[in-house]
């Protein structure tokens, strides 16, 4: 699900908080739930819903590059920043 970015001028029954949001009129939640990282996040491999992906050649994924599951989708992170470069996508798409 992608959200496209509202104008605030084009709110009409957004509650005045929810107006004001990116993306307009989603609450914090429910947008952070849909699109919880982006390019540029840094992630921390202590939580224990970001795990690093082992032998990714085994999967199709560059194995010179570093990934991480995190929640249910995978994505490439520079291994000295841990910055996330590259979204590559469900879980189950990639992984099985």
């Amino acid at each position: 699900m992608v959200f496209k970015a509202a104008s605030h001028g084009n709110t009409r029954g957004c509650p005045p908080g929810l107006a004001k949001k990116s993306p307009a009129c989603v609450p914090p939640g429910l947008a952070k739930k849909v699109m919880p990282y982006v390019i540029g996040d840094r992630i921390d491999p202590g939580y224990s819903d970001v795990i690093r992906v082992r032998q990714p050649g085994l999967y199709g994924l560059d194995p010179r590059a570093v990934y991480y599951r995190v929640d249910d989708r995978v994505v490439q992170v520079d291994s000295q920043t841990m910055k996330i470069v590259r979204l590559i996508g469900a879980v189950a798409d990639v992984l099985n």
